[in-house]
């Protein structure tokens, strides 16, 4: 599958312009959510190719979320990366639970998250 089309989701406005800016740099079309619950509503509308989805947030936590779609059949396709600025070391067997693909930590470097990617893709 072509990665073309990528949901961002981090409830700070810097780290959605941050990874709207490096991804739009490489030609994906970008959009951008600040939460959990809007991420777990609006996905199958938005149907993205991949989720970047932050850890820690207000509400439903980037975990929850995670989970809540890889539940859903009309989500459950849908590859997440987890990131977080705080990264513990549990949290890559959390998000590997939950059916992350990946969890990075943040600020994820350009190139970095751009191998990722190619890897899902």
């Amino acid at each position: 599958m072509a990665i073309s089309k990528i949901l961002i989701v981090d409830d700070s406005a810097t780290d959605r312009f941050y990874l709207t800016e490096v991804l739009e740099s490489h030609g994906y079309q970008v959009v951008a959510l600040e939460s959990g619950e809007a991420c777990v509503e609006r996905a199958a509308e938005i149907k993205p190719d991949l989720i970047i989805m932050d850890i820690i947030m207000t509400g439903l936590t980037g975990f929850q979320a995670t989970r809540m779609l890889t539940k859903d059949p009309m989500t459950a396709k849908i590859p997440v990366i987890l990131c977080s600025g705080k990264l513990q070391v549990t949290d890559h067997s959390w998000a590997e639970k939950m059916g992350a693909k990946a969890c990075v930590q943040k600020p994820i470097p350009k190139d970095e998250i751009k191998a990722i990617i190619d890897k899902l893709g």
